[in-house]
């Protein structure tokens, strides 16, 4: 499986224009990409994946200027989230061209576009020539990597070191995934926070987000999501001490605690992963989950951060990783 690594730009666009696959890396998390105008190619990230058919993928684009390739209809409002954003963590969802097919869209009327930041992404999208499809590389509905080894140790055997590759770019910087905005209407949509949120839209476009429901299906917004094998339990910072003892008080269970440093968690029997900010949390998120697991824990108590900013991407993420039929062990 080793042999499945690279750094090497060039055999990652190879690799692509073969019709593999290749893990990616992004500012965010990593992706698995895939030709976007190969139907075949995406078909198989799909595969890989175990990803529902009717579950969109984000058509990553080397630069701005290409989405007129990929959508119908681009709003004034939208164009000025470009202009501020791109390359960054921010997904447009927008009326589809002609280009995007079912095979990218879920079979719905819009499609998710990008332009990544990560310096290698660049690279590789600017020697591809094209498009690439880039759903998280990892399998559906668990949690997403942010590093080389993550996607190795998860998708290592289901990837073909024939004709795929794990380009490897290194710890992501950001750690959750993009904001996605729904970008079909007069006024902008959250549909996933993320880095960039409500307020810098605001103060970019002029227009509050809507909170109206929506029916447009969009990456990571089913309840259930970002799961690792632990039983994910989140709480209020009020609440912290109160739910460690409940989980610990006369069971023989190991637990893990996630957390700000300012955090005031008592008790000595869980395993601590504390962070001194938000951006730090974010980042490090889901290799603490992965870590959690392979350290044998059985439930991860993770401590909410305030539901701002950045916060409220990583209590988006938590709260979706809690959220599994049957699983709380309280």
């Amino acid at each position: 499986m080793a042999s499945l690594l690279t750094t090497d730009v060039l055999d990652a666009v190879r690799a692509l224009q073969a019709g593999g696959l290749v893990a990616v890396p992004t500012e965010t998390v990593y992706g698995l990409a895939a030709d976007a105008e190969n139907v075949t190619a995406v078909r198989r990230i799909y595969s890989v994946k175990g990803r529902p058919t009717d579950h969109p993928v984000i058509v990553h684009l080397p630069h701005a200027s290409a989405v007129d390739e990929w959508a119908a209809d681009v709003p004034a409002w939208a164009c000025l989230l470009i202009d501020a954003c791109w390359p960054g963590p921010l997904t447009l969802v927008l009326a589809r061209s002609a280009r995007a097919g079912n095979h990218l869209t879920g079979g719905q009327d819009t499609v998710g576009l990008r332009v990544p930041a990560h310096p290698l992404l660049h690279q590789v999208l600017e020697g591809f020539g094209g498009a690439v499809a880039a759903p998280s590389a990892n399998r559906f509905g668990r949690v997403s990597p942010t590093s080389a080894a993550h996607v190795l140790a998860e998708l290592g055997d289901a990837l073909d070191a024939g004709t795929d590759r794990i380009l490897d770019g290194g710890p992501s910087r950001v750690g959750v995934e993009s904001t996605i905005v729904d970008a079909t209407g007069a006024q902008p949509r959250i549909l996933r926070p993320g880095q960039i949120n409500a307020d810098q839209i605001e103060q970019i476009t002029g227009l509050r987000p809507s909170t109206r429901p929506t029916d447009v299906r969009a990456p990571g917004t089913l309840a259930s999501h970002y799961s690792p094998r632990a039983v994910v339990v989140v709480c209020e910072t009020e609440n912290a001490n109160q739910s460690l003892l409940q989980l610990t008080q006369n069971v023989d269970r190991r637990v893990a605690v996630l957390a700000l440093e300012a955090d005031d968690v008592e008790g000595e029997s869980a395993v601590r992963f504390l962070s001194p900010d938000v951006a730090e949390y974010a980042r490090t998120l889901y290799d603490r989950l992965r870590r959690a697991d392979e350290l044998g824990m059985d439930v991860v108590l993770a401590v909410l951060p305030p539901d701002t900013g950045l916060g409220t991407a990583v209590r988006d993420r938590l709260e979706r990783a809690a959220t599994r039929a049957g699983a709380d062990p309280r």
